[in-house]
Formats: C-alpha cells, sequence, structure tokens
C-alpha cells in the first residue's frame, strides 16, 4: 500500500464514502461453538502458514517462455517504483525455490501460500498454454509435498498478461473474465491431484482502485467511478467464474475461497451499540466485493451511494458471483475505528486517525492488534462461514544488519506477538479461524516502494540473493511449535 493514500480513498476501495452512513442496527448473532484447543493456545489442528506471489519473488521474467504481465510494463514507467527497483530479479525464486522450501520447514510451518503468474502458464492470457511454465509449479508442488507442506495456491496476485490489457482494457472487460476462468479451469485440471486448497484472487479492491482509481498500482490509470464500480463488479464475476471452473475441473475435495483485504472496520470502545455500528460498517465498507460475492447481492446503501456510478450487471452474474465458496480469506493490517453516528440515528462513523497514533514502519500501517480480532469476529457473523483464513498479516521493519551478522527485527516480534494474541483470543471464543498465513516469508519486491519495505521473516540481500533469519523468524518458529501466542 501507499503511504500517498488517504483514509477516505481507502474506503472508496469498497465503492463507499468514508463519511457515515445510516443502515440498521442488526443484532449480533452468538459465535458458533469453540473447536478443541490446545491448553492455552490455538485449536489443535490450526494451520501456519507464510505467504509470496509470483511477481514480488519469482524473477526470471524472460525465461522459459513467460510473456510480460501489467508490472513488467508498469515498473519501468520513470517515477513509479520509489526506489527505481522492477522484479526482474527479485528473489529469484524461480532458480532457489527448493532453498526457499527449505526456509519453510525450517519454520515448521506446514503450509504455503504462493500465487500461479498468469502469464507464466499463458503467455497471451489465453490461446495456447505454457508448458514450461506449468512445470516449473509442479517442480514448486512436488517439493513442498515432499518437505511436509501443504501448497495452497493462489490463482492471481495482480500480475494480469499484459497482452490482455492490450488488447482488451485488462479488468475493464468482461471477456477478461471469460478468460480468467478458462486459466483458472486450466490450472485445476493439472494441478489439483496435489493442491487442494484454492484462492481465487487476492485483494480486488487494491488492484482495482490502486491500479484502475489512483494509478499508483500496475496499469496506472486513472478512471472515473462509474468505471471502477464496474470494474470491481467484473474481478467479482471473475472470482465466481473461477469458483465454478475449479468446481467443474479440479479433483474432488478440492477447496476454494476468495482472498481479500477486507476493511477492517472495529469498534473504538467495546460496547454492544459500536460493536454493531463496527458491523454494520464491515458490511457496507465491503459492500462492492466480499458481501456481494458472500450474499449474491449488493447492499440497499451500496447501490444508493453509488446512484449512476452503481455497476451494471444481471441477475445471472449475481448468481456467479455468488457461487459457494468453501472458505474465507481475509488479510488483515490496519484498523478504522468505529463508533454509532451520533447525528444519524441508528448507523455508523469511522473516527479520525490522530497524527500520533502508531503505526509500524510503513506509515499506513497502523497498530491495532485487536483487529485480528474483531474483523473474522464480525465477519463470520456477517457472512456465516465456519473458515476463515487469515490470508496475509505482517508489518514492514526497519530491519538493519548488525556488525554480527544478525537481524534483531524487535519490532516485528513486538507486532505478532500482540496481533496473534489477539487472534488467539478471539480462537478461544469459537471465532472459526482455521489458519495464518504470515506475510511474508522472506524480504521481496513490494510493488511501488520496490525493494525499500522489508516483509520478510528472512533476510534477503538482493545483490547476493543471500537468505538470513531474523529475530522474529525464531519467534514464529517457537509461535508454530507451541501452537500458542505466548511464546
Amino acid at each position: 500500500m501507499s503511504d500517498k493514500v488517504s483514509r477516505r480513498q481507502f474506503a472508496k476501495i469498497a465503492g463507499l464514502s468514508a463519511a457515515g452512513m445510516t443502515a440498521p442496527l442488526e443484532l449480533a448473532d452468538a459465535m458458533p461453538a469453540a473447536v478443541p484447543h490446545s491448553a492455552g493456545g490455538f485449536p489443535q489442528n490450526f494451520l501456519w502458514g507464510t505467504a509470496t506471489s509470483s511477481y514480488q519473488v519469482e524473477g526470471a521474467v524472460e525465461e522459459d517462455g513467460r510473456g510480460a504481465s501489467i508490472w513488467d510494463k508498469f515498473v519501468r514507467i520513470p517515477g513509479k517504483i520509489e526506489d527505481g527497483t522492477n522484479g526482474d530479479r527479485a528473489n529469484e525464486h524461480y532458480h532457489r525455490y527448493k532453498e526457499d522450501i527449505a526456509l519453510i520447514k525450517e519454520l515448521g510451518c506446514k503450509a504455503y501460500r504462493f500465487s500461479v503468474a498468469w502469464p507464466r502458464v499463458f503467455p497471451d492470457g489465453d490461446g495456447k498454454p505454457n508448458p514450461k511454465g506449468l512445470d516449473f509449479y509442479n517442480r514448486l508442488v512436488d517439493e513442498l509435498l515432499k518437505n511436509g507442506i501443504e501448497p495452497w495456491l493462489t490463482l492471481y496476485h495482480w500480475d494480469l498478461p499484459q497482452s490482455l490489457q492490450d488488447r482488451l482494457g485488462g479488468w475493464r472487460s468482461s471477456e477478461t473474465c471469460k478468460i480468467f476462468g478458462d486459466y483458472a479451469a486450466y490450472v485445476a485440471e493439472h494441478m489439483t491431484d496435489r493442491v487442494r486448497n484454492v484462492f481465487t484472487l487476492n485483494e480486488s479492491g487494491r488492484f482495482v482502485y490502486f491500479g484502475y482509481g489512483i494509478g499508483i498500482d500496475a496499469p496506472g490509470l486513472t478512471l472515473p467511478q462509474v468505471e471502477l464500480n464496474q470494474i470491481r463488479h467484473n474481478s467479482a464475476l471473475a472470482h465466481g467464474l473461477a469458483v465454478q471452473a475449479v468446481r467443474a475441473h479440479a479433483r474432488r475435495g478440492t477447496r476454494v475461497g476468495p482472498a481479500e483485504n477486507i476493511d477492517a472496520c472495529i469498534p473504538a470502545i467495546d460496547t454492544p451499540e459500536n460493536v454493531r455500528a463496527a458491523e454494520i460498517a464491515l458490511r457496507e465498507l465491503n459492500a462492492g466485493y466480499l458481501n456481494v460475492i458472500m450474499t449474491g447481492r449488493y447492499t440497499d446503501a451500496f447501490l444508493k451511494y453509488a446512484g449512476a456510478a452503481a455497476p451494471k450487471y444481471t441477475e445471472a452474474e449475481l448468481k456467479i458471483i455468488s457461487s459457494p465458496v468453501d472458505f474465507l480469506g481475509l488479510n488483515i493490517y490496519a484498523p478504522q475505528h468505529y463508533i454509532v453516528a451520533s447525528d444519524q440515528g441508528a448507523g455508523f462513523m469511522p473516527l479520525p486517525i490522530p497524527k500520533a497514533f502508531p503505526h509500524m514502519n510503513s506509515d499506513w500501517l497502523r497498530v491495532g492488534p485487536e483487529t485480528i480480532y474483531w474483523v473474522p469476529k464480525l465477519a463470520a457473523n456477517i457472512w456465516k462461514t465456519d473458515a476463515i483464513y487469515i490470508s496475509e498479516n505482517g508489518t514492514s521493519g526497519d530491519d538493519q544488519v548488525m556488525q554480527d551478522g544478525k537481524i534483531y527485527d524487535t519490532d516485528r516480534i513486538m507486532y505478532l506477538r500482540n496481533y496473534l494474541a489477539q487472534l488467539q483470543r478471539a480462537t478461544t471464543e469459537g471465532v472459526p479461524v482455521r489458519g495464518y498465513f504470515l506475510w511474508s516469508l522472506m524480504d521481496n519486491f513490494e510493488w511501488v516502494f520496490g525493494l525499500n519495505k522489508r516483509f520478510g521473516l528472512y533476510h534477503v540481500n538482493f545483490d547476493t540473493q543471500v537468505r538470513t533469519p531474523k529475530l522474529s523468524a525464531s519467534f514464529y518458529r517457537n509461535v508454530i511449535a507451541n501452537n500458542a501466542a505466548g511464546a
């Protein structure tokens, strides 16, 4: 995310205003019964993992028939990337994947979330597939399984084939959605003999608004709200078509769901009125994507606010969009606090963010450990899901290599200890969070920040490609070993 983006702009990711919105208060239902826990820890069989994405780590952008992605073009526009770097080389994961899998195993993780580069498998987005591209992911999956690590595959993490952007306008066209469904079918048919869990699109809100609205991500466009709402609808349609493709072409038992950087609306004060207000805010500020996926309808408040800029859609499309999913992936980082709107009757109001509000190395990453307690709890109640995975959570840090060659990232440890304690609180109360993927396994190409922002448990020297465990890697290893946040 960009430090240049305001709170109001974040709210627009959902297509709604950051101002208060009236909506009827609804009583929260009781949480489901808690699943068996380890004494003083997380549930038994809680899934611990870590994550990366294709463009951020793979490199090898011109090897073995890979086509160009929108990020390959975007990073070459002067001034778009903070440090002037790109993902051409990144972490060389394409050639060092065995070494990186050894790091995952060293942590004790039982799952690894990675993404398939669409243009590596279909260089032009559609047409003839590239066998060498798929071969890489087959080797990756086989090596993961060999090391006792479960592969969790993401179909799309922002590297849209440039050919589709040039020919169709990318996500502006519903034809891209259909092509994405075909791509999903191909991957499902060829990989779900070993891959049992599939995420569809990662962070639709981010790549739509940042890429097509304010132009700070690829493809760098600045379109009006009416087009953004249609693009967001198209991304939801692409998700639904991918779910249907997985159902039709994957091995029986394959699970599928979204991974979304949810607008993290939480109560400023833990009172029944403010909790209800935060729940309504969570539903409405995620109405343009998650809510329509989970319910098959746009809320009245969303359509009223959008007005003439509302997306055009059919009932048949809503049915596709709301194809049943097996789990809900939530990327959770910074909070936005809400209270009941005192001047608007039964509604909600976001509180302003004070300049002194604590944040991590990235200005946008405000510290709010309770976010990872409240958001899954409210989401489970709103959308009645019985399986939530934290598909991303983590922090950049002020990581310095000391004279002894080590990285003592106590800031990241502080962040993780507090967030995981709140997540443990949620699971103890019966919130159906089944697993956690820490972002990220290792430092990587962090989009508009280039190589300047380091989110990894392992430090990467991008000149030598040497991976060095940070102190937080030991912390996370202990958390996993004890299945408890108090490690």
